[in-house]
């Protein structure tokens, strides 16, 4: 029980920094990861909140794994899901009354902290492996099923997903770009960071060069 409470805190821990990254993104107007993208651009055409797409997208995604692997749905990705939805419509409400960016400068401050939130939340839930994320299992069933690398998965996944939200007037822009280049390079040097302040492990320079 211990054990599965402290996993659990790590989990919610992580999806609370990473629900923060992903609201500064979205405030900062210069674009967002790919999948925030689309939840943006269904926010703008059909209403509902950012947070309602992401546990609707999420658990449409959670069946669509189901259906792929001929398997019942993870139930727990859907809560991965129903949390991190409910994290970015509260981050939203706090930060969107008083915090707005109104100059380019400011714009890309709030996309570049928004991806280093983002990538330091992704290690550390990471290391909970509480519930899996559905585009994460997404990635890693498309590479079961091709023989793709990882990389190579994720990227086909992404550009998927950059042209629906294209079609539905999603928040593309330079920090997509920018999300695609930095969050996986984030999470590789935060990672140490964060495996010495959880279990304190020792930080080894490989890791982080």
């Amino acid at each position: 029980m211990r054990k599965f409470s402290k996993s659990f805190l790590i989990y919610f821990s992580g999806i609370v920094v990473l629900t923060l990254g992903i609201s500064l993104t979205i405030q900062s107007e210069l674009g967002t990861s790919p999948f925030d993208a689309l939840l943006v651009g269904l926010y703008r055409t059909f209403g509902l909140t950012i947070g309602s797409w992401e546990i609707v997208v999420g658990s449409a995604m959670v069946l669509l794994n189901a259906i792929a692997l001929k398997a019942r749905p993870e139930l727990l990705a859907i809560l991965t899901s129903l949390i991190t939805g409910i994290g970015i419509d509260t981050w939203l409400l706090l930060l969107g009354e008083w915090l707005i960016p109104q100059y380019f400068l400011e714009q890309v401050l709030f996309v570049l902290l928004g991806i280093l939130f983002s990538g330091i939340g992704i290690a550390i839930y990471l290391e909970s492996s509480f519930a899996p994320n559905p585009m994460d299992r997404s990635m890693v069933i498309l590479t079961d099923k091709t023989g793709w690398s990882f990389s190579r998965s994720r990227a086909i996944i992404s550009i998927v997903l950059v042209i629906i939200a294209f079609f539905f007037n999603g928040a593309i822009g330079i920090g997509t770009l920018l999300n695609a280049l930095l969050t996986g390079v984030i999470i590789q040097w935060i990672r140490p960071y964060v495996l010495n302040m959880l279990y304190r492990h020792p930080i080894k320079k490989e890791h982080i060069s």
